[in-house]
């Protein structure tokens, strides 16, 4: 794990690598930035730099770079949601920890995956530390969604903007890990910068080709045919969020030719909605077919 293996945003590469050359690496930081963009993966690359015991140079042979790749180092704490949320006990048992001098490095490295979404109870728990930390101790909160985190967390973590990778380098990341050539406009649009929407995508090729065949050509085609052609949306319950907002990345392109496509995106949202509203799932895709189709 190296900042040379990573994707895209080479400035913030360069901003993290400087601080622990320098020895200047703060107690807290915030990566920030769309789900899937490899904000952990940058956190994690990070922390190996931090405790590695050769930090002036490239190392991969040192006992903390060893251990670190072996997921096996003392000083090193990953909190991850537990059934979609971080608990206060989560915090608090992260704050023992804390308490532990050092191991192997002459730091320890916390990082809060999701941190947005941490329970204000944990959040407040979490202030603590955060305002009197300990000299070897750095913490990094990775999240989507900075509105989440209590602004008083905020104020005391350094924000780190991570940026959409560029459809170029997302492009040849499929093309040289994956074989997958000549992405399209759309599916591009879709991945959103994502190199997780990206990976996502992979298995689905063969829906979004369906999806989009379909939908560019709804207005062509009767309603029995529709449903058939679409049947992967019934199937893909876990997904449809996904799916949903790829078939409004394609209604955009068709709304540049003809401006009755924007009311089919409105339809998509409110089907959305009702979704999130728990309404029977089957009723909804039927309902938003039906009336796109009715249009």
């Amino acid at each position: 794990m190296d900042f040379k293996d990573l994707i895209g945003n080479d400035e913030i590469k360069n901003i993290l690598d400087n601080n622990v050359k320098n020895n200047r690496v703060l107690h807290s930081y915030m990566f920030i930035g769309t789900e899937g963009i490899g904000k952990k993966l940058f956190a994690k690359a990070f922390a190996k730099k931090i405790l590695c015991m050769e930090k002036n140079k490239p190392c991969y042979n040192c006992k903390s770079c060893i251990e670190f790749d072996s997921n096996n180092h003392p000083d090193y704490y990953e909190i991850n949601p537990e059934d979609g949320i971080i608990k206060i006990d989560q915090i608090r048992k992260m704050q023992e920890k804390v308490l532990e001098k050092p191991i192997v490095s002459d730091r320890k490295v916390y990082i809060i995956n999701d941190s947005d979404k941490m329970t204000v109870e944990a959040g407040n728990c979490l202030l603590k530390t955060l305002e009197e930390p300990p000299a070897y101790l750095i913490i990094i909160l990775i999240a989507a969604n900075e509105s989440m985190i209590l602004n008083t967390i905020r104020s005391r973590c350094t924000k780190v903007a991570f940026k959409p990778i560029e459809d170029i380098l997302i492009s040849q990341y499929m093309k040289d890990n994956y074989e997958i050539q000549n992405i399209s406009e759309n599916i591009l649009k879709m991945i959103n910068g994502s190199i997780g929407n990206a990976i996502n995508y992979i298995d689905k090729k063969e829906m979004y080709e369906e999806v989009e065949k379909a939908f560019l050509n709804i207005d062509k085609t009767n309603i029995l045919d529709v449903i058939n052609k679409l049947e992967c949306l019934y199937s893909n319950k876990d997904n449809i969020y996904e799916v949903l907002n790829y078939i409004n990345v394609l209604l955009i392109k068709k709304a540049k030719e003809n401006y009755k496509y924007l009311n089919y995106i409105n339809k998509v949202e409110e089907t959305k909605k009702r979704l999130k509203a728990n309404s029977n799932y089957d009723m909804c895709i039927d309902n938003l077919l039906f009336t796109i189709w009715e249009e």
